[in-house]
């Protein structure tokens, strides 16, 4: 058995292997249509919103970039701290899409403080909620509620796509206007989906761009359960029983996620290692790399004991590694990925 240690692609859940291997559904079908709007009833139970979840055919990405075209237009001005790769991601998405986009750069590993956002000024604040890159988790209510006191007609944006039943997340109750995410995080199912949440406030501000990721025209088509294209029909179906699944006992799972994100916290202290995030997100540990050891030796360690481990990203390339349990372990097979971590580095490190 491979051990997929990776912030995602991540493990399957069963029930998403178990819809996985039913017959193609034709998506413009009944039985389809009841899959898709129990999908997108229970998607709005994870974001806690009485908005709309809409699905898209695509990766977390594409629904980064639908988020920004279909709430804001050319010209206006945004403000989105960089502190990782994904965080890099959503300013370079404001930026092809013509917005004025004031970067607030911080060293990766950092998180933005609530003064920081508190600037006059801006029509939309964008920011990462889990930043995969560094393992950091922000502030994100605080963050909101820091920006629309400064802004009160401003729009808050995003990207949960690795804290989406990983941690809690509540668009309304937090003064997020806006969310991203995607299948293979936290939903414990493959790639291909990507998910926008609107808020009321949301909704109202639509202002349709594109075609493919129009969400006016995707509302439309979706409050019929179906979606304006082409859907991944089947793996909506996963997405639905995962969700069916893990919904009902959700503080159960996340106090899971959390617990063994922060026992692969424990033993890289035990080891000796220095995290790199100041605030951790629970969907991934990282950490530093050992002096004098590259991440080739590291990645080789844990290959060899059959587990896919994942390094650093941008500036942190070549400096640090990535482990996580986002995907489906259970509570026991937890520990064995920490004896693992354990003989891995017991290869790795010099002995005194």
């Amino acid at each position: 058995m491979e051990w997929l240690l990776t912030p995602g692609p991540v493990r399957l859940h069963p029930k998403a292997l178990e819809a996985l291997a039913r017959p193609q559904l034709h998506h413009r079908t009944e039985p389809a249509r009841e899959v898709f709007l129990k999908a997108r009833d229970l998607l709005k139970k994870a974001f806690q919103t009485q908005g709309e979840v809409l699905v898209l055919t695509g990766s977390g990405t594409l629904a980064m970039e639908a988020l920004v075209h279909n709430l804001f237009s050319p010209g206006e001005r945004v403000l989105v701290p960089v502190y990782g790769k994904f965080s890099e991601r959503f300013a370079e998405i404001a930026e092809s899409a013509g917005l004025a986009v004031d970067r607030w750069e911080l060293p990766y590993g950092e998180v933005p403080s609530p003064e920081g956002v508190a600037r006059p000024g801006y029509r939309g604040l964008l920011l990462v909620h889990s930043e995969t890159s560094t393992g950091a988790l922000v502030d994100l209510p605080a963050l909101a509620k820091a920006f629309k006191e400064a802004n009160p007609e401003g729009l808050v944006g995003a990207d949960m796509v690795t804290s989406l039943l990983v941690r809690e997340v509540a668009l309304e109750a937090w003064g997020v206007d806006a969310a991203a995410s995607g299948s293979q995080k936290g939903l414990m199912c493959p790639p291909g989906l990507g998910f926008v949440a609107l808020s009321p406030t949301a909704l109202e501000a639509l202002r349709p761009r594109g075609y493919y990721y129009d969400l006016s025209r995707e509302l439309k088509a979706q409050g019929e359960g179906e979606s304006a294209w082409t859907p991944a029909i089947n793996l909506v179906g996963a997405v639905a029983a995962v969700l069916e699944e893990v919904v009902p006992r959700l503080p159960e799972h996340l106090a899971l996620k959390a617990w063994q994100n922060g026992l692969l916290y424990q033993v890289g202290e035990e080891l000796g290692l220095r995290p790199v995030p100041k605030v951790a997100s629970p969907a991934v540990a990282a950490f530093y790399l050992p002096e004098g050891i590259p991440y080739r030796a590291v990645k080789e360690a844990f290959a060899q004991r059959g587990a896919v481990i994942a390094g650093g990203q941008g500036p942190l390339k070549g400096k640090i590694f990535r482990l996580s349990l986002m995907g489906h372990y259970q509570r026991y097979e937890a520990f064995g990925v920490a004896a693992l971590f354990k003989e891995a580095f017991a290869d790795i490190l010099p002995t005194s």
